[in-house]
């Protein structure tokens, strides 16, 4: 069994094991593979690992003995599933493995949002608070997040864990959701969410229906005071629309740790905008999420090896 990694640096830069995957054949890792080096690497291989590599009709034909594909994230929008189907290789992801580390980082940004501690601890580091002439001060109004209203667009195992961690903050949590079920409390339409929330926090697939969702319209709806967080996919907001929203004061702010393009580009108009909180796609980067996941892309492949494929998207 030969087994290639095109692009092993994303989910391990060197501080995790690959030895669950070498167990299971002769394990070739490359930290990274640009496009035109991706038909050759793959080479002869039976299986392949990847985070953003671009899997197409052209690639597999080169291909002939791939017959697995292991998606190293949950999303797997770079794989021409159609064209796998086509040439019977398998395409496996994983699932629900970042939840607990998206669900954190979505409340980095909350509480940055409300307390301003960067702003506050730069200021301390000036020398500001050593020049005051009072025991303490604020650079910036402050939000107590007590009774505040959360709105999550998109409930499923992250937008979950978001709401359980709002209600321990004393949040209240309204809910848009394509597939309502009975569970769900406060559910709401989205001119709703959009209308009534002091926070929201994006969680939706990438979809036809879902690109874009944010928007001059859909932005125009959201309280001034209001903020938006998107976790989960950059192509869910009109970027040059959120610009513009941010600058003239439309809303109050906006935090991402995803954009359309990724790496970000200089071009990108969130690069210079207002009120912006932007990381570099980290919320799945915790040592533990990380090893969390290398596991279950290996017993994936595993059970594929046994006849017994799990986690298949095709």
């Amino acid at each position: 069994m030969k087994i290639t990694v095109l692009d092993g640096n994303a989910l391990n830069p060197g501080d995790l094991s690959w030895s669950s995957v070498e167990r299971l054949g002769a394990l070739t890792v490359y930290p990274r593979t640009s496009p035109e080096e991706v038909a050759s690497r793959i080479g002869d291989s039976d299986a392949i690992l990847l985070n953003k590599i671009n899997i197409t009709e052209e690639i597999l034909s080169k291909c002939p003995n791939l017959k697995y594909i292991g998606v190293q994230a949950t999303g797997y929008n770079v794989i021409d599933l159609e064209a796998c189907r086509k040439h019977n290789v398998i395409v496996t992801n994983v699932p629900s493995y970042s939840t607990s580390g998206v669900a954190q980082m979505v409340f980095a940004y909350i509480t940055e949002f409300a307390s301003r501690t960067s702003v506050h601890n730069a200021s301390v580091k000036n020398g500001d608070w050593v020049k005051c002439q009072d025991f303490c001060y604020w650079k910036v109004p402050l939000v107590e997040l007590e009774g505040k209203t959360l709105g999550i667009y998109g409930y499923g195992s992250i937008g979950r864990r978001v709401a359980q961690i709002a209600k321990a903050f004393g949040m209240k949590v309204i809910v848009c959701t394509r597939t309502p079920k009975p569970d769900i409390e406060n559910p709401v339409d989205f001119s709703t969410l959009l209308n009534d929330s002091d926070f929201i926090t994006l969680h939706a697939p990438l979809t036809d229906k879902t690109r874009e969702v944010i928007n001059k319209t859909t932005l125009a709806l959201m309280k001034k005071s209001a903020y938006l967080i998107n976790t989960a996919r950059g192509p869910l907001v009109n970027e040059n629309d959120l610009a513009e929203a941010l600058d003239k004061g439309t809303i109050a702010g906006y935090a991402a740790d995803v954009v359309s393009e990724e790496p970000m580009k200089e071009s990108n108009p969130l690069l210079k905008a207002k009120n912006t909180i932007i990381t570099p796609h980290i919320a799945w980067a915790a040592v533990e999420t990380r090893q969390r996941l290398i596991n279950i892309v290996a017993q994936n492949l595993k059970c594929w090896i046994q006849g017994k494929p799990q986690n298949v998207v095709n």
